[in-house]
């Protein structure tokens, strides 16, 4: 899960093999340095595997062209429209790479495809930064066939482990109109969760005219599905480790599909469906049809990650009304479950960046990379420039000085103009729960005294309510888990094992939302019907090799 924010998240369906595909053992080596100008004006093709933002020159970002001063180097970026695995599949068929490739979930594809260049070479010459921000997590990045660094993560946490004072990662979000029309009640279960929610519904039955709508999920868009999928573990107390539930004193792995953690996920949603509570177009929609959803008022309820819906967030932030504002809530399905929503520290070693067979020129690719691994420059894709859109105290700690500093982040447009948006993910970069070496936190979102100075009075009155400072305090402290993610765990195309994942996940697009959306007194039929075909599948054999490598990792080997 990412990332994840990453995330990532992360995902089974998107287990991934940075490690995998022996193709890639015969791609091309790396050119050898330009004669030009290494200053040289440049424009290199960077596409990401990541949807939801407007394809753009990064020169036209106020970070971008600070960079391209720096390098010569401009970006011509573009971002993912439709489904991940067909743009995948047009890609690799045409053999048409962009210089640079973001994978997000499709890296075992290309890299099985030999769509990557070895980067050793270049970062032994060209990469100090790389190295440095990169060192104590070479060995996990190699390929386990030929021991090579094909791609550049986004998780090389640098410093003391910051977290995130709000919350980043999943929850089941409300409304918090509908905590203030009960007077802030604590709430700790599913069941206590629907409950308020129905009453709220009952009492208001509209919003500006239009009929309030219960609860909402992203399912109707593949790879977003995992937002359907991963409550159940969710909700029985695990964090987001993709397709299993990983035990802590055994690290054994047993996969979520199918159990009686999922049936009962997917029956409470068939249950608040026949009740009128559930969005039937949870199962068409787009993603920004989703987001304007969350964004309109109607929504009361939703399952999500904090990274999955930032547009909504920022929007709802700038209309000012903090009651149409939504707040995370650790839900669990019974009293006495210890929720684990939030992230322990990780590695994520398939969700990276790296230079394509048809790259013009990687010498100059990895020496920008290099460049915007300087800490300075870390800085400016995250704070930005000293004085405008932050400022630093006497004791150096970075915080927003005015509304126009913080506006310059949390604003949608703004972020774009300014390049944050752009920059913040999908680069070469510092993992998100860094600190910077001076203290202070990598990102303004995990700095305290921005969370602080950030919170409007409907945030305060929300705080004060359930005697908290940030909003995380909800939620209990992540317990350490040496494997973590296990959805990073990389499985070779056509594997037995990635064989199982596929046909599972399938299976579930076409059983889950009929599950759902169909009569209670049919749900008991379908999930058998459900399990007969998941039953077909080589369970046990993904669940021991999902085990062997978690308990690897636990004893240090990746």
């Amino acid at each position: 899960m990412l990332k994840p924010k990453i995330k990532t998240a992360g995902l089974a369906v998107l287990l991934t093999a940075l490690l995998a595909g022996c193709s890639q053992n015969n791609s091309s080596p790396a050119p050898s340095a330009s004669n030009d100008d290494e200053n040289s004006p440049v424009t290199f093709s960077y596409y990401m595997f990541s949807p939801g933002k407007k394809d753009t020159l990064a020169s036209e970002t106020r970070i971008g062209k600070e960079l391209q001063e720096q390098t010569g180097v401009d970006w011509k970026m573009e971002y993912l429209v439709g489904d991940s695995a067909t743009k995948a599949g047009v890609m690799i068929a045409s053999g048409d790479y962009p210089d640079v490739i973001s994978s997000s979930g499709e890296m075992s594809k290309l890299l099985d495809a030999g769509a990557y260049i070895p980067l050793d070479d270049l970062i032994e010459e060209y990469g100090p930064n790389i190295k440095r921000v990169y060192g104590p997590y070479l060995d996990k990045m190699k390929n386990s066939v030929d021991g090579k660094i094909y791609a550049l993560p986004y998780t090389a946490n640098q410093g003391e482990y910051s977290g995130n004072p709000n919350v980043g990662g999943g929850a089941f979000w409300i409304q918090r109109s509908v905590l203030k029309e009960f007077n802030y009640p604590k709430i700790t279960t599913l069941d206590e969760y629907f409950d308020l929610i129905q009453d709220y519904k009952e009492k208001h039955p509209t919003v500006d005219g239009a009929e309030t709508i219960g609860f909402v999920s992203l399912a109707g868009v593949a790879n977003n599905f995992f937002t359907l999928q991963n409550p159940a573990m969710h909700l029985a107390g695990y964090p987001n480790d993709g397709s299993v539930m990983v035990d802590m004193k055994t690290h054994e792995a047993k996969v979520v599909a199918g159990t009686d953690s999922q049936k009962r996920w997917v029956q409470k949603l068939n249950e608040i469906n026949a009740e009128g509570m559930l969005d039937p177009e949870s199962f068409t929609m787009n993603k920004d049809q989703y987001l304007a959803k969350l964004t309109s008022g109607r929504v009361l309820g939703y399952f999500n990650y904090g990274w999955q819906v930032g547009d909504a967030t920022k929007n709802l932030l700038a209309a000012g009304i903090d009651e149409k504002r939504y707040a995370p809530l650790p839900i669990v399905f019974d009293e006495g479950i210890k929720d684990q929503y939030i992230d322990p520290p990780g590695f994520v070693n398939n969700y990276a960046t790296g230079i394509s067979v048809n790259a013009k020129d990687p010498v100059r690719i990895i020496k920008y990379f290099d460049n915007l691994l300087e800490e300075e420059n870390q800085i400016l894709v995250q704070w930005g420039i000293k004085d405008e859109t932050y400022s630093v105290d006497e004791k150096g700690r970075f915080y927003f000085a005015n509304e126009d500093q913080r506006k310059a982040h949390d604003d949608l447009e703004l972020s774009r103009q300014f390049g944050f948006t752009y920059f913040g993910t999908d680069w070469p970069r510092y993992g998100g729960e860094s600190t910077l070496s001076d203290g202070n936190a990598y990102g303004p979102g995990n700095q305290p005294e921005v969370a602080y100075a950030s919170y409007t009075e409907g945030d305060k009155k929300f705080l004060e309510a359930y005697g908290i400072q940030t909003f995380s305090e909800l939620f209990n402290k992540p317990e350490e888990r040496p494997w973590f993610p296990a959805w990073s765990i990389a499985l070779e195309q056509g594997s037995p094992e990635q064989i199982f994942i596929t046909k599972s996940d399938d299976l579930q697009r076409k059983y889950l939302p009929e599950m759902i959306l169909g009569s209670p007194s049919n749900f008991d039929k379908l999930w058998d019907a459900y399990m007969a075909e998941l039953n077909k599948l080589e369970k046990k054999g993904y669940e021991e090799t999902i085990t062997k490598i978690v308990q690897d990792r636990v004893a240090g080997k990746w």
